[in-house]
């Protein structure tokens, strides 16, 4: 059983990538876990039995191999349902595992399906089967909800590989009473009816799509975990608070926004909090942005042009000066700092001017002494 750009061949492994499902084509390889404890022995001399298995959408969850079967990762299984029973890929096992476990709270003593058996041609024919019906079924779903004035979306369903249940998931932003949506399509479709309620970002993540960043969206490659995002962390990031640039596909803050706020939290430290404009002997200093990585201020006075740059230490000078009720020269330095500085350019002007008068007098002086040679050599010449 390949994703739906593969197809399958007899074998039951898909005949397009030939590569058992791993192609990476966003149906196959999403959500990949990469054991890095394959290869080396583990105590003990019995295997782990739990094993991790993936379905559609990049949904995993936990089953006990009771029959030990010899399984491979990426291996097609029959587990276990209620009822009936559902076919998934073997995507984690070993003790590895242990450590899914822990990081999803599930315990060893909780009841735990089994694994029934490895799927054969006829299991992987009936799921397909299954899996071509989805998208007519959930447009037809999407009719009824409609007709019923339910205010649901419905984004994805699920058929169990021996269709006696389909998953439908929806998203809303109230309660909705689905009992009579549930009669009419367990009617119409002989099967089953689940309906689970999802996010807006896990819908996202089942769907999949481009981000702006050119690449497939995280949540539907190796995101799992939504964190709750903020406006605050564009702000610590001196971003554009604009819906259109920081909405992800879901219409929700990106995730990507929390990737790097611990590093600007780091070096938002050495950086002043300056609430009002700076008060020097020029004038009022109103902030106009900040590097917080070079730990660099702008500061602009009111009716000027100039922007001046600051260091975010001359900054805590101002502020600590301002405190006692004193005020610097200037921005850059103090009155003395300032003398010498305007001495020191005033030095190299006239410096300048004299060189210059300089050079103006001796072009003059080379001008009058060719102008005299000229006149030298034109009185010899003989009269014709």
């Amino acid at each position: 059983m390949g994703c739906s750009s593969c197809g399958t061949n007899k074998d039951g492994k898909p005949a397009g990538c030939k590569s058992n499902g791993n192609c990476g084509s966003g149906g196959c390889g999403i959500k990949n876990s990469y054991n890095w404890l394959l290869d080396i022995d583990q105590p003990g001399e019995s295997k782990y039995d739990i094993v991790e298995v993936k379905f559609k959408g990049g949904r995993k969850e936990f089953f006990r191999n009771t029959k030990k079967l010899e399984l491979v990762t990426g291996d097609w299984v029959v587990v276990a349902s209620q009822p009936g029973f559902h076919i998934g890929q073997l995507s984690l096992q070993g003790e590895l595992v242990k450590l899914q476990m822990r990081k999803k709270k599930v315990s060893e003593s909780q009841e735990i399906a089994k694994i029934l058996r490895k799927p054969t041609q006829k299991d992987f024919e009936k799921f397909q089967e299954y899996q071509n019906r989805e998208v007519s079924v959930l447009y037809r779903t999407k009719v009824i909800a409609e007709g019923l004035k339910l205010k649901m979306k419905l984004s994805d369903v699920e058929f169990q590989a021996d269709g006696a249940k389909a998953t439908f998931y929806y998203s809303a932003d109230e309660r909705v009473d689905f009992r009579e949506l549930i009669k009419v399509l367990a009617k119409e479709f002989k099967t089953r009816v689940d309906m689970r309620q999802i996010s807006l970002r896990h819908e996202a993540g089942r769907l999949g799509g481009i981000g702006s960043c050119g690449r497939t969206l995280c949540c539907s490659t190796w995101l799992s975990d939504f964190k709750p995002v903020t406006t605050d962390s564009a702000r610590y990031q001196n971003l554009s608070l604009n819906p259109l640039k920081l909405s992800g596909q879901c219409g929700r803050l990106k995730c990507c926004l929390n990737y790097e706020l611990d590093t600007y939290l780091d070096a938002l430290i050495d950086i002043p909090t300056v609430k009002r404009p700076l008060l020097t002997e020029k004038g009022e200093a109103k902030l106009f942005k900040v590097d917080i990585f070079k730990k660099i201020l702008w500061f602009s006075y009111p009716g000027e042009a100039k922007i001046y740059q600051v260091s975010a230490k001359r900054v805590n000078e101002i502020l600590d000066l301002n405190k006692k009720g004193k005020k610097p020269f200037s921005l850059e330095e103090n009155r003395e700092e300032a003398i010498k500085k305007e001495n020191v350019l005033l030095e190299g002007f006239e410096h300048k001017n004299k060189k210059k008068r300089n050079n103006s007098s001796n072009s003059k002086k080379q001008r009058n002494k060719r102008s005299k040679n000229q006149n030298q050599k034109d009185r010899r010449k003989p009269k014709s």
